[in-house]
């Protein structure tokens, strides 16, 4: 059985741009690319639906990655707090065994 081909992004990025041109049709890229047109569809497809991202400000964290962000905070922040509640335990015990000779 054949392995299917993996295209690094490089590859499908060349792809697309010959799709996006327009100066060939998509079966005529994907017979010199030697894939599927519905692959080729499909790439363009998807980069076009991502470009307003890519060409976004880059300062502007998306909201997806800023709640990300936050859930892992929040995640440290319980942990930690955890930790130190078992330490003041911890301690108050020891503090109780050395009182008491």
């Amino acid at each position: 059985m054949a392995k299917r081909r993996q295209y690094s992004g490089q590859e499908k990025a060349r792809i697309v741009i010959q799709a996006i041109e327009g100066h060939k049709t998509v079966n005529q890229i994907a017979s010199e690319h030697k894939i599927h047109p519905s692959l080729v569809t499909r790439w363009k497809a998807e980069a076009l639906e991502r470009l307003p991202v890519v060409l976004s400000d880059a300062h502007e964290p998306s909201r997806a990655s800023q709640e990300r962000r936050e859930a892992r905070q929040l995640q440290q922040i319980g942990h930690l707090t955890m930790e130190v509640e078992f330490l003041k335990k911890k301690l108050g015990l020891c503090r109780l065994e050395i009182a008491e000779p």
